[in-house]
């Protein structure tokens, strides 16, 4: 008896434990679309000057509105949990949709993170309050601007401008909270490694992969 029971621990129950968690909806498969085709960012000037574009990019989109510099600890945490990872990657931006006026602050943020990060894939454009609102509502999404016209939530938003998360009705997710640096680390990494497995399954299908999105 106890010969059997020592070999359902050894053999069975990791077998049970690895197909439990396998079949997972989060799973390394595919992360739903929450939202597809969502527009692209309007001729909204940049920090840098340059065009920013959701086109062809994996894109970390955000919202910061007019509190960023009470709500820099925000931007520190994404920076530290997800940024600093994986800024390395080619066909990877996280774009931050801030309220005009706030360039000087976004800018002493920046200047701040330069000092141990290489800030090249952080992109901040700015437009109006009112367009930040009309954009953000064809997002379609539960969640709501908050006054400032921000958000702690960021977004991720595929190559071909389509935003994803989770569906399930009991783990509906379709933002992941920057104030919560437990929520970066778990929930936001796991579905943006997902994320980065299709595009390098379907890279090595096209056999064109490319080193950025390959590397782990």
């Amino acid at each position: 008896m106890k010969k059997n029971i020592v070999l359902f621990v050894l053999f069975i129950l990791p077998i049970v434990a690895y197909l439990f968690f396998a079949s997972g909806v989060n799973s390394f498969t595919k992360l739903p679309t929450v939202t597809p085709k969502i527009p692209d960012l309007g001729n909204w000037e940049s920090l840098d000057k340059e065009k920013v574009s959701l086109d062809n990019k994996i894109t970390i989109l955000g919202f910061s509105g007019t509190d960023v510099l009470k709500n820099r600890g925000n931007l520190f945490n994404l920076n530290e949990k997800i940024y600093q990872r994986y800024h390395t990657f080619k066909d990877l931006q996280f774009v931050m949709v801030c309220p005009l006026g706030t360039e000087n602050d976004i800018k002493s943020i920046m200047d701040a993170l330069d000092e141990f990060t290489d800030v090249s894939q952080w992109h901040f454009v700015f437009t109006t309050p009112e367009n930040i609102k009309t954009y953000y509502e064809q997002l379609h999404l539960k969640g709501k601007l908050d006054e400032f016209t921000g958000t702690p939530n960021v977004y991720i938003v595929d190559k071909e401008r389509n935003l994803r998360g989770r569906k399930d009705q009991e783990e509906y997710k379709e933002g992941y909270n920057t104030f919560h640096p437990s929520e970066l680390s778990n929930e936001m990494l796991d579905d943006f490694k997902i994320i980065l497995y299709e595009y390098r399954a379907a890279l090595k299908k096209n056999h064109n992969a490319t080193k950025q999105l390959l590397k782990e």
